[in-house]
């Protein structure tokens, strides 16, 4: 694990050199968890107790939290998420990487393409007139059907699977287990079986796209499914056929995405979001989690709940849904003084 000292995490940070510039810094950790030679990072008051009682080395603030007066080194940033991103990544242990080149125990087809840089790790498979860009990394048992084109500087991790005919753009990352061009999930009753559709498209994932872990994107029924430039994707995300997600969008972990549906650009998906078929969700729109959307959702709108509805209005049903118990006591108590009023009025 590198260190740093205090001066040189304040000079990365753009901020004033600290008192005792020359102390070492050996990692980061959270403020409940950081010792004496460790950063840690304050971004929200809700977390002053914590800071009061850290023992850390030294505080990445957000300018907005009111850091009170300390003996304790801050680093007072605009983000203090971002900046801690900038001294996470010099931190970071290296990522284990195959050795540039065809290791000999992958399988590579005579008639695909590798480019000079690349590396081809392990039991990794390569297939008919497949192309794989400089610098690329295929980490041990990736399988990467016929046709695939995969740009350069990408990294796809072990046990990815790269059906047919699909084009990744540069510098796409594909963690562990992810599928790509599965065949659409498309049937028809035919009166006495459900008849398979045949998916003849194709997916395409545009440069600087991220997807987590057993992610599954299915191959369009033709066309194309596609991933929008410098698109994120958590793990265990599954996108349907024809799908088109624009791009810089953030989608969290369980979503699922029916088929040909459309995400505008920036949209965020919480977790277990589910979008409908053929349902548009416009730029910068955004659904907190477990929404259901299945009617088109306008640009910038935030919605939430099942189904989905603008989020203010969404509160304001469960704030009267949690009253509903109540209201019903109270209605009972009028039923019976209305059926008593009205006994004694047929009583005289």
């Amino acid at each position: 694990m590198p260190t740093f000292t205090l001066g040189e995490l304040a000079k990365l940070l753009n901020c004033p050199a600290p008192v005792g510039a020359g102390a070492v810094i050996t990692g980061v950790a959270t403020l409940q968890e950081a010792g004496p030679q460790e950063l840690s990072f304050l971004g929200s008051d809700a977390y002053l107790d914590q800071f009061h009682a850290a023992r850390a080395a030294a505080v990445i603030a957000s300018r907005k939290v009111r850091v009170p007066e300390t003996s304790r080194t801050v680093f007072v940033v605009d983000n203090a998420d971002l900046a801690v991103a900038q001294v996470l990544e010099r931190f970071a242990p290296p990522v284990p990487r195959p050795a540039p080149g065809v290791d000999s125990a992958a399988r590579v087809a005579a008639t695909a393409v590798i480019a000079n840089g690349a590396a081809v790790g392990p039991m990794v498979v390569v297939g008919a007139r497949a192309k794989v860009g400089t610098g690329t990394v295929l980490h041990s048992g990736v399988v990467i059907g016929d046709d695939v084109v995969i740009g350069e500087h990408c990294e796809i991790f072990p046990n990815v699977v790269i059906r047919e005919r699909i084009t990744l753009g540069n510098r796409v990352i594909i963690n562990a287990g992810t599928v790509l061009g599965t065949d659409g999930f498309g049937y028809r009753w035919d009166g006495t079986k459900h008849a398979k559709i045949p998916q003849i498209g194709t997916v395409v994932v545009e440069d600087d796209v991220e997807i987590g872990s057993c992610v599954c994107i299915d191959r369009a029924k033709f066309s194309a499914t596609r991933i929008g430039k410098g698109t994120k994707i958590d793990n265990l995300v599954q996108i349907g056929h024809n799908v088109v997600i624009g791009p810089h969008c953030i989608i969290v972990g369980q979503v699922g995405l029916a088929g040909s549906s459309r995400l505008g650009a920036g949209v965020v998906l919480g977790g277990q979001v589910a979008v409908r078929d053929h349902v548009t969700v416009g730029d910068g729109a955004s659904a907190g989690a477990c929404s259901a959307i299945a009617n088109d959702i306008k640009p910038n709108t935030i919605v939430s709940g099942t189904p989905a509805l603008p989020h203010r209005q969404n509160l304001r049903e469960q704030a009267a849904l949690r009253r509903l118990p109540a209201l019903l006591d109270e209605m009972r108590k009028l039923q019976a003084e209305v059926a008593l009023l009205k006994k004694s009025i047929e009583e005289k």
